[in-house]
């Protein structure tokens, strides 16, 4: 005797796959996934942090503003998380900054907020910079700091002085 698949239950197991194979959700509206799975979310200003750090500790929220009013200064330094590899970060700018744009608008990423290295590294980047070390002098200490025991760096070019 042959058995029969009842309709409803093949419209629960279709309707089922349907919501696992599709784009994860986020709480955060104003954001979007980079093909790497990072969160990226646009803001108006530097001033102005992403929705997804609302619930993240006051350290990360800082670095997130450290990286905001400083990305000159983490331009020249290079991540040593693996970010380079794994995301295609290019400086430490990358893992809090996607970019931003000529009118002032910016595009954060959430991969700073989950790399307690990435935030040791612009957090301490910035205080040398504030202490009058050069972008040149500060790249060297992250350099010979970081380049032993972690992941390679991102390809960060040296700066000039």
């Amino acid at each position: 005797m042959k058995r029969h698949i009842p309709k409803v239950l093949i419209l629960i197991i279709f309707s089922v796959v349907l919501v696992a194979c599709s784009e994860p959700h986020t709480k955060h509206p104003d954001a979007h996934h980079a093909p790497n799975g990072d969160l990226r979310e646009t803001t108006s200003s530097v001033d102005i942090l992403p929705t997804f750090l609302d619930d993240q500790q006051s350290v990360i929220r800082d670095a997130y503003l450290i990286a905001g009013r400083h990305p000159d200064v983490l331009d020249w330094i290079p991540c040593y998380c693996g970010c380079g590899m794994s995301a295609g970060h290019q400086s430490s700018k990358q893992c809090f900054i996607h970019q931003i744009n000529d009118d002032g608008t910016v595009v954060w990423d959430d991969h700073g907020s989950r790399c307690d290295l990435c935030i040791n590294i612009a957090v301490e980047s910035v205080l040398l910079h504030k202490q009058g070390f050069s972008l040149k002098e500060i790249r060297n200490k992250i350099d010979t700091t970081y380049s032993k025991d972690y992941a390679p760096p991102t390809p960060t070019p040296m700066p000039a002085q």
